[in-house]
C-alpha cells in the first residue's frame, strides 16, 4: 500500500499483479490498482483530470492524460471517500507509476494533488544484484 496526502486529499494505492491476464512469453504483464481518495479537508472538491507517468523496467515511459477517472469526475465533500480500480500493462515484468490529479474546489481555483509513486512487481522479475 502506498499513501500520499496533498492539500488535505489522501490518496492510497494498492497494486496487484494479474497473472491470469498476463502472458510473460509475449512480454505482456498486467496489473490492477485500486485507488482510494479521502477528503480530509473542509472544502468540497471535484476530480477533473488525471496524469500518469508509467515507467517500465527498461526505462520506457508512457504518459496518460485525461478527464476524470474510469469515466467519472467524482465530487468529494468533507469526509467523503471515493474508490476506483483501473489497470496498466507493461512489456516488462516490473515498473512503476506516479501521477497527479487536478482538483477543483467549490468557487476556487484548481490545484494538483500527488498520486504516490508505486511499484508494479510480478513474480517474473529477475532479481539483479547491484
Amino acid at each position: 500500500m502506498y499513501t500520499r496526502t496533498t492539500n488535505d486529499i489522501r490518496v492510497t494505492v494498492v497494486p496487484v499483479y494479474l497473472d491470469d491476464q498476463s502472458n510473460p512469453e509475449m512480454s505482456h504483464f498486467v496489473w490492477a490498482y485500486t485507488i482510494q481518495l479521502e477528503n480530509l479537508g473542509e472544502i468540497t472538491v471535484q476530480l477533473m483530470n488525471r496524469y500518469w507517468h508509467i515507467t517500465d523496467a527498461n526505462g520506457g515511459v508512457q504518459e496518460v492524460n485525461g478527464a476524470g477517472v474510469v469515466g467519472e469526475q467524482p465530487v468529494l465533500r468533507s469526509g467523503d471517500t471515493y474508490h476506483y480500480t483501473s489497470g496498466a500493462a507493461l512489456r516488462t515484468p516490473s515498473g512503476f507509476m506516479v501521477g497527479k490529479y487536478e482538483m477543483t474546489p467549490e468557487g476556487g481555483e484548481s490545484f494538483h494533488i500527488d498520486i504516490p509513486a508505486f511499484s508494479l512487481d510480478s513474480p517474473h522479475q529477475v532479481s539483479r544484484p547491484n
